[in-house]
């Protein structure tokens, strides 16, 4: 089974958590399902979730390489030089990142309303970017815009592969194919 899920801001991304918290478990009922990957609480939209340990490492696993694509609005407006950076991979404390398909939003993306909303202030101007990984590091995204001056403000994943929240609102899922998944890593294809 494959379940595609719009997770909202602040639901950790597991079904289980300290009291208070809002995890996966408000919003879906179904048993025996795990998160395929995760996103930080802070974060929002797609996450993939499955009962199957092989569907779940060919969607989580950096060896398959399925990419992971994310709408960021950062503090500032990246130059291309930032973007230049952010596409042939940041050195993170960790290590380099791998390249990332980056580009440039040229306006805001149609998304629902975040709650809270940003903080906004007139002097620093915001700009969106798309960015798309093949690996997953822990907050990568948000180390990586740091990393070259933009720190990320709000971050909305938006695919992972074929799959894509089109049609999901905050906490709405539904059931996918997961015959759409690769059946190998983009590497053993070549």
């Amino acid at each position: 089974m494959l379940v595609l899920l719009n997770k909202p801001f602040q639901v950790l991304c597991q079904f289980t958590g300290r009291a208070g918290r809002s995890t996966l478990a408000d919003f879906v009922s179904l048993r025996g399902i795990y998160p395929a990957g995760r996103l930080d609480t802070d974060s929002e939209g797609l996450v993939l979730l499955t009962d199957e340990g092989s569907l779940q490492a060919r969607i989580a696993d950096p060896r398959h390489e399925l990419e992971k694509t994310y709408w960021v609005q950062v503090e500032g407006a990246p130059d291309e030089q930032a973007l230049e950076r952010l596409r042939r991979g940041v050195r993170l404390p960790d290590g380099w990142t791998r390249p990332a398909r980056v580009r440039p939003l040229p306006a805001p993306p149609t998304l629902w309303p975040r709650h809270p909303p940003i903080r906004s202030r007139a002097t620093i101007p915001t700009a969106w970017i798309e960015c798309g990984l093949r690996e997953g590091r822990n907050r990568q995204v948000r180390r990586m815009t740091a990393a070259v001056g933009h720190p990320t403000l709000r971050l909305v994943r938006v695919a992972v592969g074929a799959f894509t929240l089109d049609g999901l609102a905050p906490g709405q899922w539904r059931l996918a194919d997961p015959g759409l998944l690769p059946s190998r890593s983009a590497r053993s294809r070549n």
